[in-house]
């Protein structure tokens, strides 16, 4: 599989977030912090606990900014 083109490897069960660990482990906290997205192939932004697979290719994005509506 691959994140931002750089290929990584991850063992079977591993979810997205793990996979963009093993690539930047400090882009990983900002998935966690809610700073940054992880998107599939096509730019849709994809779940961080969702499982990885064979071939997947996930991008980073940055998060958008949320508005308070209060």
């Amino acid at each position: 599989m691959y994140v931002n083109n750089a290929p990584v490897d991850v063992p079977v069960g591993a979810t997205a977030a793990e996979a963009v660990g093993v690539w930047d482990g400090a882009v990983a906290a900002q998935v966690r912090a809610g700073e940054r997205a992880i998107a599939d192939s096509r730019g849709i932004v994809t779940a961080s606990d969702g499982a990885t697979f064979a071939g997947a290719i996930y991008r980073i994005l940055r998060a958008g900014a949320r508005e308070d509506t209060a």
